[in-house]
């Protein structure tokens, strides 16, 4: 985040210095024009910066990791987000460390990532059903029995798999 502002400031100056350059240079140039082009560049820079976290952070993981779920979201506060949404969280799953259960090939537990802008990253281990279409995250309490059976759980039904049930559930 403290990077981001300063690249935002490096922007702004960079633009006020060259508006403020060139206005030496050519007396025609008004004077409001170089706090409004430092302005405009903090504007830009920062959208710039919100459109491109998903890309940035989401390239950043290795590649077995299987990015789903990205949500977009629009903001009063942020107009063009209206005309083109933008991502602020997503969720990853390890597609390298899935384990099945040795008895029921439906079970498989996975580390979930979720990251959202502007906040820390959350993990958790989270147990799929892929026959039943169903998910919790592993919490205190819960038991797997040698047969399969999942005991102090309260399971997400899904109507229809998403991503990340998919990413989980997918054979090979």
């Amino acid at each position: 985040m403290a990077l981001e502002l300063l690249g935002s400031f490096f922007v702004a100056l960079t633009l006020g210095l060259v508006v403020w350059a060139l206005r030496k240079r050519f007396a025609a140039i008004p004077g409001w024009l170089m706090p409004a082009s430092a302005g405009l560049g903090l504007i830009v820079t920062a959208i710039w910066m919100e459109y491109t976290w998903f890309d940035r952070v989401s390239g950043a993981l290795p590649p077995e990791f299987v990015v789903t779920n990205a949500e977009t979201s629009a903001s009063p506060l942020r107009p063009w987000t209206y005309v083109v949404p933008l991502v602020n969280r997503f969720v990853a799953l390890d597609g390298s460390k899935l384990a099945r259960h040795p008895e029921r090939d439906e079970l498989v537990v996975a580390p979930v990532f979720g990251f959202s802008r502007w906040q820390n990253p959350q993990s958790a281990l989270m147990i799929f059903d892929c026959a039943g279409k169903r998910r919790v995250p592993l919490a205190e309490g819960m038991a797997i029995d040698a047969d399969g059976t999942l005991t102090g759980a309260d399971w997400l039904v899904l109507a229809a798999p998403d991503g990340l049930q998919a990413a989980a559930c997918k054979e090979g």
